[in-house]
């Protein structure tokens, strides 16, 4: 059966699954939409969460970022898993003590203040768009290839679904299908990684395929062969890095507190009956995340010299462009992969230096990956299926965040807290419509590639959320006037130099320009030491926290008991 047939007929079938899902678990109250009537078995809420937290950027771009920078992509991977881990034990179960289910709603309360609930809601839908963009983006680079539409079409497309899941269903309808979108876009994931595990090195499993000789019977170990690839190519050594290890530092601590600060996955812990059932989902949930996030450096190596290999061809003198590849001619039909013929000899050659004569984007090697290796069609119809669960996974979420920050932090909890909760309800759906448009919009002008954007919303929240929720915890003394002023400078600082360095002056993007050598993927660590230094610093020169916050900080330290969400 021809490609785009199958992709139709997967694509289609979990579309369908996902609709009614949809219509199954429709919310029919506020509690219903924000946090799935707080009923969610935690295996069912780990899978949700690994989906929620498995976006476009881990599933589509991670593994293309660790096959082009090598070493330095691992500062990805490092630090997406870390921050995970870092959210589950530090911060999940006393947020789920608290018994709010927004991050605004936490800040609003312990800070005793409407201002620090408004700013908390403006950093929450600055960060959930800044995110969605990237997922937007994943999900129209998906269907540029395997429907064979332009990016815009893919991503109208993507809105379309999303909106009618998102709307209808709120988080009750989200979660749900989150867990078959987890089962999709594990499955999408491991079955070409094991293929091409077998087909280069003969072993099964990915992850020690990885460390493996290769079977082509040269005795060679797979990262050998990248080195001598990458050396010979003009590229970086591919198990060195390249990057200062300040900025590897701050990359990776940006991506870990950031994480630890990202609003749509904070709400999950919310969705469970009990604290414990947080932690234990918790635990679920970083099972599951591990069999995607174990594989993607093997997907990367095996993708990368794959694609070397066909385009350069076993000679290494490169291949003549009427005979390229299917993969390559699929792809550049999208505009993803360009070749300019620079020496005029009809033949095309990728390295890293003057010679290079391709142009490749670096979102298109995972899904790329199975056409390279040769698979059949339904696999690569499969991964296509698995890439765009995992964009509209993560986008459902973040979208679900904009519209509680608007419906419940602004309207109901500040402007218009007279409204009823079907007021309340309609309301959020409206928010979530308004978030898809503008998400849809940003999807198709993306600031970047989609890990890189992802990349900004991690700093932004790190250096907004992180702080004022850690002190939130665990300082009994961070008064109102300390974690506005924090939360302010903190994204300010932040936003004002990723945007200087990505938009006003994006040629002066090298590290010789940078603060201290921080680049824009890692100043939200930076942002965040503005974030703490300040709130420390005025929250000395203001007045002190009342008694009754106190002793409210005290009781969720020590998270006993099941904390139930409310939604008033």
């Amino acid at each position: 059966m021809e490609l785009q047939t199958l992709t139709f007929i997967i694509v289609g079938l979990t579309f369908a699954v996902y609709i009614g899902i949809a219509i199954w678990a429709k919310a029919g109250s506020t509690n219903e939409f924000y946090v799935a009537g707080g009923g969610v078995p935690p295996v069912a809420n780990g899978m949700a969460t690994a989906a929620d937290w498995m976006s476009a950027a881990s599933f589509i771009s991670m593994a293309g970022l660790i096959s082009f920078m090598g070493y330095d992509g691992g500062v990805y991977l490092m630090g997406w898993t870390g921050g995970y881990v870092l959210l589950a034990l530090c911060l999940a179960p006393y947020l789920r003590k608290f018994g709010k289910f927004t991050v605004p709603d936490f800040i609003g309360d312990r800070y005793y203040s409407q201002l620090a609930r408004i700013v908390a809601v403006v950093c929450a839908i600055f960060v959930c768009f800044t995110y969605v963009a990237g997922q937007m983006r994943g999900v129209g680079v998906v269907f540029s290839r395997f429907l064979e539409v332009d990016i815009v079409t893919g991503v109208v497309i993507g809105m379309a679904i999303v909106f009618f899941y998102a709307v209808l269903g709120g988080m009750k309808g989200i979660t749900y299908t989150q867990v078959a979108q987890f089962c999709v876009l594990i499955t999408a994931y491991l079955v070409p990684a094991v293929f091409i595990s077998i087909m280069m090195t003969n072993n099964p499993l990915p992850q020690l395929g990885f460390g493996s000789t290769l079977s082509d019977g040269s005795g060679m170990y797979l990262l050998d062969k990248l080195d001598g690839l990458s050396t010979e190519l003009g590229f970086n050594q591919y198990t060195d890095g390249s990057k200062s290890t300040i900025d590897v530092f701050f990359i990776t601590a940006a991506l870990m507190v950031g994480t630890a600060g990202l609003p749509h996955v904070i709400v999950r812990f919310f969705t469970v009956p009990k604290v414990s059932d947080a932690r234990l989902s918790a635990g679920w949930a970083l099972v599951f995340i591990a069999m995607l996030y174990t594989t993607a450096p093997a997907v990367a190596s095996f993708a990368r010299v794959n694609m070397i290999n066909t385009i350069n061809g076993e000679d290494g003198r490169g291949i003549v462009g009427e005979q390229a590849p299917s993969w390559v001619k699929n792809w550049s039909d999208t505009g993803l992969i360009s070749w300019e013929d620079k020496n005029g000899d009809g033949r095309m050659f990728y390295s890293g230096d003057e010679r290079n004569e391709m142009k490749i984007d670096r979102d298109i090697m995972v899904l790329a990956n199975p056409e390279i290796a040769e698979l059949p069609n339904w696999v690569i119809a499969l991964v296509a299926a698995g890439g765009v669960a995992a964009a509209l996974s993560t986008s459902a979420g973040l979208l679900l965040v904009i519209s509680t920050s608007v419906s419940h932090d602004l309207l109901k909890r500040s402007l218009m807290p007279n409204i009823t909760d079907r007021q309340e309800l309609t309301y959020a759906r409206v928010a979530a419509a308004v978030a898809i448009m503008v998400a849809g919009y940003l999807g198709i002008n993306p600031p970047g590639f989609v890990a890189q954007v992802v990349a900004f919303a991690f700093g932004l929240a790190a250096s907004s959320f992180f702080p004022a929720i850690i002190m939130g915890i665990f300082s009994k003394k961070m008064n109102k006037e300390g974690a506005i002023a924090g939360m302010i400078s903190g994204i300010s600082f932040t936003a004002a130099y990723i945007i200087y360095f990505k938009f006003i002056n994006p040629a002066g993007n090298v590290p010789e320009n940078w603060w201290f050598g921080i680049s824009p993927e890692g100043i939200g660590t930076l942002g965040m030491m503005v974030n703490f230094i300040v709130a420390f610093a005025v929250s000395k020169v203001t007045a002190a926290v009342p008694e009754d916050v106190q002793d409210l900080v005290e009781q969720i330290r020590f998270p006993k008991g099941s904390g139930k969400a409310q939604a008033h």
